[in-house]
This record gives C-alpha cells, sequence and structure tokens, in this order.
C-alpha cells in the first residue's frame, strides 16, 4: 500500500455509528468496517441491530452491536460507557440516527417537531458530547454527524426536519470551535436524495420520482453506497485538518436553481 493510500487506513481503530441497523447508516458501518475499522451498530431495535451485526460479521468486518435510544439521556450515557469498555475507547463517532415526519407546519404538532428535533438534532449533541468528553482525554478523535440536502434549502412538508437538519450544521462547526484544541475533527455529510427506507414512498411516487430526477444534474437518485467515500475520508489521517466543514454529496443539486 501507498503512502497516499494508508492515509485512508482505518485499520486499528473503532468506530460508532447510530442508526446503523439499516439504511445510510448500516452502508457507512460496513464502509468504515472494509476500510479497517472495527465498527459498533446501534439503533433502538436490539434485534435487528444484532441482526445487521451479524450479517456484516458474515462479510468479514468486524462488527459489534449495543442497542440504545438516544433520545434517552440515560440510556445513551450508559451505552456509550458500555460501548467504551468493549471497544478500548471510540475512535470515530457516526451521527446518522434521524427520522422524518411530513407535513404541512401550519398543522404540524409540537409533539412531531419535539420527536424530530429530539432525534435528528438534540441527540447529535447528546451523543456527540458524551463520545467526545472521552476523546479529549485521549487526545484524538474524529466526529462525523450526519447533515442533509435541507441543511441549505428547504421544501414544503419537511419544516421540522430541515430545521432539525440546518441545526445540525451550525452545531457541527460549534463543536469543531469548542473541540479542535482538543485533537478531535468535527465534520459532516449533507446527503442529497438517496433511495432508502426512509423515502421510499417519494421514490414510490412517479411524479416526484421524476422531479428528483430533473432537479438533479445527476440525473438520478444516489445510492447509499455512494456515501462510504466521504465518511472514509473524513474518519481518516487523510482528513486530518479538516474540520468543522459540511461535505455534501448530492448529486450536484446544490449547484444550482
Amino acid at each position: 500500500m501507498t503512502l497516499s493510500l494508508k492515509r485512508f487506513d482505518l485499520t486499528g481503530r473503532s468506530a460508532l455509528v447510530t442508526g446503523s441497523s439499516r439504511g445510510i447508516g448500516l452502508a457507512l458501518a460496513r464502509g468504515l468496517g472494509e476500510a479497517g475499522a472495527r465498527v459498533m451498530l446501534n439503533a433502538r431495535d436490539a434485534e435487528r441491530t444484532q441482526a445487521a451485526a451479524q450479517a456484516l460479521r458474515e462479510a468479514g468486518v468486524d462488527a459489534e452491536a449495543c442497542a440504545f435510544d438516544v433520545t434517552s439521556p440515560e440510556q445513551t450515557a450508559d451505552g456509550i460507557a458500555d460501548i467504551e469498555r468493549r471497544m478500548g475507547g471510540l475512535d470515530i463517532l457516526v451521527n446518522n440516527a434521524g427520522i422524518q415526519q411530513r407535513g404541512p407546519l401550519l398543522d404540524a404538532p409540537e409533539a412531531v417537531w419535539a420527536e424530530v428535533l429530539d432525534t435528528n438534532l438534540t441527540a447529535v449533541f447528546r451523543v456527540g458530547r458524551e463520545v467526545a468528553r472521552r476523546m479529549a482525554t485521549r487526545g484524538k478523535g474524529r466526529i462525523i454527524n450526519i447533515a442533509s440536502l435541507m441543511s441549505e434549502v428547504a421544501r414544503p412538508g419537511v419544516g421540522p426536519y430541515a430545521a432539525a437538519k440546518g441545526g445540525v450544521k451550525m452545531l457541527t462547526r460549534a463543536m469543531c470551535v469548542e473541540w479542535a484544541r482538543l485533537g478531535i475533527t468535527v465534520n459532516a455529510i449533507g446527503p442529497g436524495y438517496f433511495a432508502t427506507d426512509l423515502n421510499a414512498d417519494l421514490v414510490a411516487d412517479p411524479a416526484f420520482d421524476a422531479w428528483i430526477r430533473g432537479r438533479t444534474p445527476a440525473g438520478r437518485w444516489g445510492d447509499v453506497d455512494e456515501l462510504v467515500g466521504a465518511a472514509i475520508f473524513l474518519a481518516s489521517d487523510a482528513a486530518s485538518f479538516v474540520n468543522g466543514q459540511v461535505l455534501y454529496v448530492d448529486g450536484g443539486v446544490l449547484a444550482g436553481l
């Protein structure tokens, strides 16, 4: 392996990916594992998370599972402490857990607003802080928050989600300016429209599918595996001086009107 490629090698490092029993999170966990990292999968559903970890192990990835709810301060604190013990310290955190609730803002119940903000934004702070406290004692760490195309633009029906993802962008910068001197880099990945379980109804809608293909310069939906390179880069030594940034992986949507 050349020196240039070694900068992307994650061998010997440990990574936690939240919301990783399926979809984008599972793809990122698999990619980090294929780059050499030992990965810990997390989601609320213990059975599904264990099954996902088993599937990764069968594919040759060093993977384990720890199920807890990132919206619970108590479960999060206990879960991170358990993961640190089991893995001997975390080198990489990917804050991926998220939900979507669609509907007009005029009719949005406050309970829906609170649920989306707590899961998609507050949990990023909650998990990030728990992990960063430990990374700080070791003087190193990589945190990757999953932002969104909606960190920059909005469309009707996704107000709480757009608000939360806009917050993730600024939280990423706030974490950077406070934690960089502790040896921690904090960046984000902003996916565009990807064909996942979270938006399966949109993929199946002929009108929306046509709109996405017309609006995206690449002319198609993204595949979750196309996010893996960005995650490996931000988790690796190749990104040692990259901090406080959002790397958009959107097929070019933000490049034009």
